[in-house]
């Protein structure tokens, strides 16, 4: 009976610490999720800026918001599907965080001496709208980027990364441009240059994308070396609401 007992004891707790290893995440991976919610941040910051290059006009966030893209794929790639989960709704807390206080500030009413207002209001007086149209859009767009980038590493047995990472980027950025384009700016910007704003972003976002890629090739291959990784999605619920399932 001694025996049966210590023999189902070790087994509970082997199970336990795979099941404790199976939740937790290393410190790589909260490198790359603190990377991934300033370069949300920034973003948010840099679009009040806008920028042109010769006939291409674009706002100052394009410079950084597809790296977030870039992490995503990174991310899953490597450690899976409810990785990038967890990380998508810590960038979105973090970044709505960010919106809030921002607001918050810009709402009360500014010091005598203070003569700044104007500017302080340009870069985080987010109107409501807008603010919504992005986080929506966020969401959406990066959570179709992580399952396209998942599936499409089961179908392709791991291979084929470079396409994978494009091909999940053209339809998050595309899906991320239907939704904000016309949740902002209908109605402000012409409908009917909509369409253009759309294609002209998902072009410059996924060209981005190619240019930096032998870069996000080398950073997988390198974390997969370190962290001694390489998840694929077999058996993964892909509910977006199920964050403690990481």
């Amino acid at each position: 009976m001694m025996l049966i007992y210590i023999i189902r004891y070790r087994h509970l707790n082997k199970t336990r610490i795979m099941n404790n290893r199976n939740n937790t995440v290393s410190v790589l991976f909260m490198l790359f999720s603190v990377l991934f919610c300033v370069c949300l941040i920034t973003a948010n910051v840099l679009e009040t800026k806008q920028i042109s290059f010769g006939w291409i006009n674009i706002t100052g966030g394009l410079l950084v918001f597809p790296v977030s893209y870039i992490i995503n794929d990174c991310v899953c790639e490597v450690w899976g599907y409810r990785k990038a989960r967890l990380l998508i709704w810590l960038g979105f807390f973090m970044n709505f965080l960010f919106v809030a206080f921002g607001a918050l500030c810009d709402a009360i009413p500014g010091a005598p001496y203070w003569h700044n207002d104007e500017g302080f209001h340009a870069v985080f007086g987010l109107a409501p709208r807008i603010a919504a149209a992005s986080f929506i859009a966020f969401l959406v767009g990066s959570f179709i980027n992580a399952y396209v980038m998942s599936k499409m590493k089961i179908s392709s047995g791991g291979k084929r990364f470079a396409f994978r990472a494009i091909m999940s980027t053209v339809y998050g950025e595309t899906a991320d441009s239907v939704i904000f384009f016309p949740l902002a700016l209908g109605g402000i910007v012409p409908w009917s240059e909509i369409p253009a704003l759309i294609i002209s972003q998902v072009i410059l976002k996924t060209m981005y994308e190619i240019v930096i890629l032998p870069i996000t090739i080398r950073v997988v291959r390198r974390t997969k070396q370190i962290e001694g990784v390489d998840a694929y999605d077999n058996d993964v619920n892909y509910n977006i609401w199920k964050i403690k399932n990481i």
